[in-house]
């Protein structure tokens, strides 16, 4: 039995999810958190085979709990279901330790299919990623320029332009308000951006955000 956690801020995903996944003889839904701090709440307790995670939770997103996960249980695939294009985030998350990305859009059994690959150690991208990788990450000055971005930086700009304060950042993240203001900085700098309005326009123009 592949045991499952779902972790996701919208209840009506996480009881569509579970509903499908009934349908599996083998997968059981063991657990549920609508954010990140529950999601490594769950782990700590233990007993979860893999977890499919959003990316974007209020109180504590799923790319910071998915360093700490990583950091507490790196035996544990988290498997990344997000309404974001993949293309703006997989390969980053991929890095951080995800075991594959998933956009909400794809075909039902294209997640189960995912469950089965990383349950077995390996990782999943979908067709579409695979072909993007297989090709080859284009050269660097033709990339936009959020692809530029370090992880944490990321973070700073994904937070920033949905209108998060500084301040609402630095305690969420665990970190003082002058080295938030720091990422601040260098975003702006590296974007060539003036503005947190600048900077939400970039990302809606982007599809980063909804």
């Amino acid at each position: 039995m592949i045991r499952i956690a779902i972790v996701d801020d919208h209840a009506m995903v996480r009881a569509g999810l579970r509903q499908f996944f009934a349908d599996q003889a083998d997968f059981q839904v063991v657990a549920e958190a609508a954010n990140g701090r529950d999601a490594e709440e769950i782990v700590r307790k233990g007993g979860v085979d893999v977890l499919l995670m959003d990316i974007s939770m209020p109180h504590q997103s799923g790319v910071d709990a998915l360093a700490t996960i990583k950091a507490r249980a790196p035996e544990i695939p988290v498997l990344i279901f997000s309404g974001f294009a993949e293309v703006h985030y997989a390969t980053t998350l991929l890095r951080q330790g995800a075991s594959g990305y998933l956009n909400k859009d794809c075909d039902p059994e294209e997640i189960v299919k995912a469950i089965r690959t990383v349950i077995r150690g390996r990782k999943y991208v979908s067709a579409t990623m695979a072909e993007r990788l297989a090709e080859g990450v284009a050269i660097k000055s033709d990339k936009p320029p959020h692809e530029h971005l370090s992880e944490r930086e990321l973070q700073v700009f994904l937070r920033l332009a949905r209108g998060e304060s500084v301040g609402d950042m630095a305690i969420s993240m665990c970190l003082s308000i002058k080295t938030v203001s720091t990422y601040r900085t260098r975003v702006m700098e590296k974007m060539n951006l003036d503005s947190n309005s600048d900077l939400t326009y970039y990302a809606l123009k982007n599809g980063l955000i909804n």
